[in-house]
């Protein structure tokens, strides 16, 4: 007994302590209805197994033959059974009834949705029934029929088993004899089974136009499906209801030849309505003419997918696309290429930590994020991370009091500018620093709340205490450490013993009770990561792979990315979510449901990182599946009008979902059924050309500003490209399309910008031979030029890395553009930028800067400035920059004349020993070219460009 109230209070304290969670974060109605649901369910579901089951067993044992005779076997098995009698006939239905209960009870959101299902305004083009009716109505009605056959069948089983312990079903050879109440009673339970399978069979024909056909051509009914399968079961339906019948009668009559030859008639028909009919149909009348009948259904499919994923309105745009570089090609393209990013947020993550992280107890995730920030008057994209707690970091300083009472936060947000290096190779910050200084301005900085947060801290006091929580490390007055005292309200409060004990249980964990640091007005932090806590007030809500953080109206906000998805969407394909996300900055997530066919960017949620408060956006209201949940739980999310502009102008595209969206685009960009079925131009996602050959990953979508084909000025943008999926080992990897869509939301108050989310798709022709990124990758590996001075650069114990590869629709053209990292080997090394590798059509280029490069590229002078043309100040941590040194790039226009005279020497001296007299005079006429362009270039090496103007002096924040 004492036992058993032990683990009762364990079981309170833990749920007491959810009920504390959610009432302090604001969604205790999350909490509440999901209880009172799935305990609602567990009810019914107990007892709609339990009670059947029950009266089964009673009606068969009260009704059995009082003075049947049974054989010797029988008695002895009546008196092993009649001293458990009474306690198997209770216990049974309540065991049955208890697994049912959970059963049930966690199927509270298929429930739900039913109860609160809302339309879509849309049909399926095979029943032309409402997709609501799909994604809410057919799951719930297929679970409750599958339930109720569960019962009916066990009941059965039951049923059968005491009419035969008790002498009413008595086998004499090859005799059955049953009795008159036995018979009522067991084809009254096999009538309502076979019923309830005519049920579940009708309910099938509406399952098919979500499976998957032809060799996953088509997801959905196709021909066979339409001319044979849903027929046949809609006939198998009717036999089942009409042997239900005959099992009624026979209860009546108590002749078992009909209802037994019906049920031999039902399996016959399944045979050969269900299974040989459609394979005699898919085989001898589909196969010889598949492209011909199934045109109509690959066309419902490829519209259906389309439209489930988002990809209805997508803008196709032809790019003949040019793969020579000419001088000022760059020209009409010069804003773009002032903003190509050039540090690497995957590669500058050491970079940070030993430039900003100050001390051990700081730490800076692998891989930063991508945002961008109003600087001066204009939009500039940046690499940002914050400054979070790793208290791993403290060493032998960690202790109880230490982990929980004193280090408590990270600090700050540090940021640099994707366009820009110092001239030694280091990011260039636009905010740094303790107490962080920089464009930002004023915000709190505290990171109380993030996705390297302790487990639990406890954190507040009284206003006349002395401050125990340490701030950051200096202040003051030559201070060595500053500590402040949390004034938020951010986890549940500590004020009496009991909800101390029920946390120091939850914890395992005696010191919240002992310990004199907690006070009447501590708080208690926990579940800080700021995934962890959407999901937790969202559970219906499957949510980006990734948080980023965000300076928004004075905090430091992180931002997720929330989606609604499901399998059940007429004709759409299926997929795996899992797989179509992995990449090399994303390891493959799980999914509790991984399989999806329709998914909606439906909220955008965020978390104060100082008090963790968690606000949910509708960003896309028109969606019926978040319409739904809205009606399940009221008020919690906020509509987008409550959005503010600095909010709205740091809201991006989510990377997920375009990732979905580029696996299915992959296969349907192609609209034509026709062609869809050749399967002649099907697409795929490179692979990463950085990842190891041994593991190899795809290449990651990346963030960039940048004008695409049709657009009036650069955007915000995201985006990736596409080669031919490989149908054998000799398929080339050149470059076939390239996806992108508008990534930036505007920044009007409640109220995403018009083009947000456009997605256009340049197609390269067939003929065109754009070097995709894994040959671009090749080409920069295989450059004798480049080998030799990434040789150099390996010398004296350094590393050589490349960042990643980045390509744009500039030019005319696709340009690739590479930063170079070289990283020496000791333990507080990290990596600078030293070199920029471009590449448009088949020609390279190898420099200091991008600038420099691009100009080497365009033969002297590529028409346009990139961001890197003035350096930033050799600390990197300054907001000025000041103007490049000479080095390797410093009159590019001459370089790339010396390359050409090079290979025109190589190509002359070739032509002379094959005797091509014709080649020969080729060559020469570009060696003597090519001369010529050296002497102008050289004569104009003292020609200065002009510099861009210098970024704003850094203001402090607190």
């Amino acid at each position: 007994m004492v036992v058993a109230l032990v683990i009762a209070f364990f079981v309170f304290a833990g749920l007491y302590a959810d009920v504390l969670w959610y009432q302090q974060v604001g969604y205790l109605n999350v909490l509440t209805t999901q209880w009172l649901a799935a305990g609602l369910l567990f009810f019914i579901g107990f007892l709609g197994m339990a009670v059947p089951l029950w009266l089964s067993i009673q009606l068969a044992y009260r009704l059995r033959p009082v003075y049947a005779k049974l054989n010797t076997q029988l008695d002895r098995y009546q008196q092993v059974i009649e001293p458990l009698r009474r306690l198997a006939m209770y216990g049974i239905p309540v065991i049955f009834g208890i697994f049912a209960g959970v059963s049930t009870g966690s199927r509270w959101q298929t429930a739900l949705m039913w109860v609160n299902s809302t339309s879509s305004g849309k049909t399926d083009p095979q029943f032309h029934l409402d997709i609501s009716f799909y994604l809410f109505d057919l799951p719930f009605y297929r679970g409750l029929v599958g339930f109720a056959s569960a019962v009916v069948i066990i009941s059965l089983f039951a049923t059968l088993a005491t009419c035969y312990l008790y002498g009413s079903i008595r086998i004499s050879g090859r005799e059955v004899r049953i009795s008159k109440a036995a018979r009522i009673q067991i084809a009254v339970i096999a009538a309502l089974y076979l019923l309830l399978q005519g049920v579940s069979i009708w309910l099938d024909r509406y399952a098919t136009v979500t499976d998957s056909n032809v060799n996953d051509m088509i997801n959905g009914a196709a021909y066979t499906d339409v001319n044979a399968t849903i027929p046949g079961r809609a006939i198998l339906a009717g036999i089942a209801v009409f042997v239900a019948a005959l099992f009624v009668v026979t209860a009546f009559i108590g002749r078992w030849r009909f209802p037994l030859v019906g049920t031999a008639l039902l399996i016959i028909a399944a045979l050969v309505v269900g299974a040989i009919y459609p394979w005699i149909v898919q085989r001898f009348q589909v196969d010889p003419s598949q492209k011909t009948l199934e045109t109509s259904y690959i066309q419902r499919s490829i519209n259906s997918t389309r439209d489930a994923y988002g990809l209805s309105n997508v803008d196709v745009i032809p790019y003949n696309a040019k793969t020579t570089a000419e001088q000022g090609q760059l020209r009409e393209d010069a804003q773009t290429t002032a903003q190509i990013r050039i540090i690497d947020p995957a590669q500058v993550s050491p970079s940070f930590r030993q430039l900003e992280q100050f001390r051990q107890y700081y730490a800076f995730p692998d891989n930063l994020a991508v945002d961008r920030y109003t600087i001066g008057g204009k939009e500039q994209d940046a690499v940002v991370a914050v400054r979070e707690l790793q208290q791993s970091g403290l060493g032998s300083a960690q202790n109880w009091y230490n982990d929980t009472i004193v280090y408590t936060h990270g600090y700050g947000v540090v940021a640099a500018y994707g366009n820009q290096r110092s001239t030694d190779g280091q990011p260039v910050f636009l905010e740094s620093g303790i107490p962080t200084t920089g464009s930002l301005g004023t915000y709190e900085p505290r990171i109380y709340f993030g996705q390297q947060s302790p487990k639990y801290s406890i954190v507040g006091g009284p206003t006349n205490q002395k401050s125990v929580e340490l701030d950051y490390p200096g202040g003051a007055d030559n201070a060595q450490q500053t500590y402040t005292t949390f004034a938020g309200n951010g986890g549940p409060k500590l004020d009496n013993i009991f909800k101390r004990l029920i946390y120091a249980l939850k914890f395992q964990d005696e010191q919240i009770v002992l310990s004199d640091a907690v006070n009447s007005d501590s708080q208690i932090l926990y579940d800080r990561d700021p995934i962890t806590r959407v999901q937790k007030v969202a559970p219906y809500l499957t949510l980006d792979s990734q948080a980023y953080p965000t300076v928004v109206d004075g905090r430091v906000k992180w931002v997720i990315d929330g989606y609604t998805t499901s399998d059940q969407y007429p004709y759409s394909h299926v997929g795996s979510l899992s797989d179509a996300i992995a990449d090399t900055e994303t390891p493959k997530p799980a999914y509790p449901f991984d399989n999806i066919n329709y998914i909606r960017n439906s909220v955008k949620a965020t978390v104060d990182a100082y008090d963790g408060k968690v606000t949910l956006y509708a960003w896309d209201a028109s969606d019926p599946i978040l319409k739904t949940w809205e009606k399940i739980f009221p008020a919690t999310v906020k509509p987008m009008s409550d959005m503010s502009s600095d909010l709205i102008s740091h809201v991006r595209y989510p990377a997920d979902l375009f990732k979905v969206q580029r696996s299915v685009l992959g296969q349907y960009h192609v609209t034509d059924a026709g062609s869809f079925y050749s399967r002649d131009d099907a697409w795929t996602t490179p692979n990463d050309p950085v990842s190891p050959a041994s593991n190899p990953t795809l290449q990651p979508p990346y963030y960039l500003t940048m004008q695409m084909p049709g657009q009036t000025a650069p955007t915000f943008s995201l985006y990736s490209t596409f080669v031919p999926l490989a149908t054998t080992e000799s398929s080339r990897s050149v470059l076939k399309g390239y996806l992108a869509v508008d990534a930036d939301a505007g920044d009007t108050k409640g109220q995403k910008a018009s083009g947000y989310g456009k997605l256009r798709l340049l197609t390269l022709p067939s003929s065109d031979t754009v070097p995709g990124p894994g040959q671009v990758q090749n080409n920069f590996n295989s450059d004798p030029g480049v080998s030799q001075q990434l040789n150099l650069l390996r010398q004296g114990k350094t590393d050589v890395i490349s960042g990643n590869l980045l390509t744009l629709p500039v030019g005319g053209g696709l340009l690739y553009v590479q930063p170079v990292y070289v990283k020496s080997t000791g333990e507080t090394s990290y990596p600078l930028l030293q070199k920029v590798l471009v590449a448009f059509g088949d020609k390279i280029a190898f420099q200091d800067t991008l600038d420099g490069a691009l100009d080497v590229l365009f033969g002297g002078n590529s028409g346009a400035t990139a961001g890197d043309n003035a350096a930033g100040g050799g600390g990197g941590s300054s907001g000025t920059t000041t103007p490049p040194t000479a080095g390797t790039g410093s009159n590019p226009a001459l370089e790339a004349a010396l390359v050409d005279a090079r290979q025109a020497i190589l190509d002359r001296d070739a032509a002379l020993k094959a005797g091509n007299w014709a080649a020969y005079g080729i060559a020469d006429a570009n060696l003597k070219k090519a001369v010529a362009q050296a002497l102008a270039a050289e004569a104009q090496a003292t020609t200065p460009k002009p510099a861009p103007t210098p970024t704003p002096t850094p203001s402090p924040s607190k």
